[in-house]
C-alpha cells in the first residue's frame, strides 16, 4: 500500500511538471473560479432576499458552490489527460516500468483532489476579501474536504471512460452530457428549498448536491452537522467506487494489449 501510495505521488509530480510547461492552462484554472465568483455574485446578489434564504449574504451563500463547482468540473474533465497518455503511448511505456499498476490511475484521482485543494483555498481567501465568513476553520475544512472528494469522485468516473473509450471526442461527449445536468440538479447556486420539488427528490441522489450541502452547511447561521458529516459520509463511498469503476476500467484496457 506504501509503495502503491509513494508511485501515486510521483506520477502527480510528473503531471504536475507538464502542467507548469503551459502555463495558460494555470492562469485558466485560476481565472475562471475567480469569474464565476465575483459575476455570479453581483447577478444573483439580491436573490437572498427571498423567503428561504439562511443568510443575508450571496458571497457567503455562493463561495462554498464556487469552490464545488470548481471540484466537479475539474474531475469531470480529468479524463483529458489519460486520453493524451494513451494516444502518446505514455501509459504503455508506463507498464513496462516497475512502476505499480495502480499508481497509474490513483495518480489522475489524487491529482484532481490536490488540484481543487489548491483551487478551494484561492477561491476562499478572494471570498473572504469580498466579505464572506467561509465558517470559520470548521467551514475551510468541510468546504475543502467536500470539494477534494467531488473531484476525486468525478475524476474517477472520468478516468474510467477515457479508459473504455480511448477517444477525446467520446470523452467530451461524456463530459457534457453529465456535467451541466448535474450543477442544475442541484442547489448549487439557490436555496434548497425554492428548488422545484421534482427537482429536489432528484438532487438527493446527486453526488453534486451532497458535496454542495457538506460545503454550504457550514457557513449559514445554524448549520446542520449531521448532514455534513452524512454528506461527506457519501460522498467519500461514491469516491471509493468511481475509483474501483476507473481500476476496472483500466484492467480491461491492460486486456487488449
Amino acid at each position: 500500500m506504501t509503495e502503491a501510495v509513494a508511485h501515486s505521488w510521483w506520477m502527480v509530480g510528473r503531471q504536475a511538471r507538464n502542467l507548469a510547461r503551459e502555463p495558460i492552462w494555470i492562469v485558466m484554472m485560476l481565472i475562471q473560479p475567480m469569474i464565476w465568483l465575483v459575476l455570479y455574485s453581483q447577478l444573483f446578489r439580491r436573490i437572498v432576499e427571498l423567503p428561504g434564504f439562511d443568510t443575508d449574504s450571496y458571497i457567503d451563500f455562493l463561495a462554498p458552490a464556487v469552490v464545488i463547482m470548481t471540484a466537479f468540473f475539474g474531475g469531470t474533465w480529468s479524463g483529458m489527460g489519460m486520453i493524451t497518455d494513451l494516444d502518446r503511448g505514455v501509459v504503455e511505456r508506463f507498464l513496462a516500468t516497475p512502476a505499480r499498476r495502480s499508481a497509474i490511475v490513483l495518480s489522475q484521482v489524487m491529482r484532481a483532489a490536490a488540484t481543487a485543494a489548491i483551487q478551494g483555498v484561492i477561491i476562499l481567501v478572494v471570498a473572504l476579501a469580498l466579505g464572506a465568513q467561509n465558517g470559520g476553520p470548521d467551514g475551510w475544512a468541510a468546504i475543502l474536504v467536500a470539494g477534494m472528494l467531488v473531484a476525486a469522485g468525478f475524476s474517477g468516473i472520468s478516468q474510467g471512460v477515457a479508459l473504455l473509450t480511448r477517444r477525446e471526442a467520446t470523452m467530451i461527449a461524456v463530459a457534457n452530457f453529465i456535467g451541466l445536468p448535474l450543477m442544475f440538479f442541484s442547489a448549487m447556486l439557490i436555496d434548497f428549498d425554492l428548488i422545484p420539488g421534482w427537482m429536489q427528490w432528484a438532487a438527493r441522489f446527486n453526488p453534486v448536491q451532497w458535496a454542495v450541502d457538506a460545503a454550504r452547511e457550514p457557513v449559514l447561521a445554524d448549520p446542520d452537522w449531521p448532514l455534513v458529516a452524512l454528506s461527506l459520509g457519501l460522498l467519500a463511498g461514491f469516491t471509493a467506487a468511481a475509483t474501483a469503476f476507473a481500476t476496472w476500467a483500466f484492467r480491461s484496457y491492460q486486456r487488449t494489449l
